[in-house]
């Protein structure tokens, strides 16, 4: 059997884990959420980020990172990304190309009832 091999895919599902939740803690560290959304859906005039192909957004990044945009609009994603490692960037486009939405598990408990008469 080939063990190193299973090892290695083993190390590598461990590696892809700690990069999305690397890139979440960053996403939401950054402040990316209040143009892009908790769930990276985008708000108003701003993109989703949600699912997008891993290579384009890190290309976009890298070249905020650089200082280059396409237009008037991304000119403000600049700041955000010019302090931004490879590292970083691939932690964030990870987030954003896996992104699961999660549900929220302590939701409003709306089970009371109620009891008695209702007198006094």
């Amino acid at each position: 059997m080939n063990y190193p091999f299973l090892l290695l895919l083993f190390l590598s599902s461990l590696n892809a884990s700690s990069a999305y939740n690397a890139g979440k803690s960053l996403y939401m560290q950054k402040g990316c959420f209040s143009c892009h959304g908790n769930k990276l859906e985008g708000l108003h005039k701003y993109p989703y980020l949600a699912n997008r192909a891993k290579n384009y957004m890190s290309y976009k990044l890298k070249r905020f990172r650089s200082k280059i945009s396409d237009n008037q609009q991304q000119e403000m994603m600049i700041p955000f990304a010019i302090g931004l490692s490879d590292k970083d960037i691939d932690d964030l486009t990870t987030y954003m190309y896996e992104f699961v939405e999660e549900k929220n598990k302590d939701k409003y408990d709306d089970s009371y009832q109620v009891s008695g008469d209702g007198g006094s």
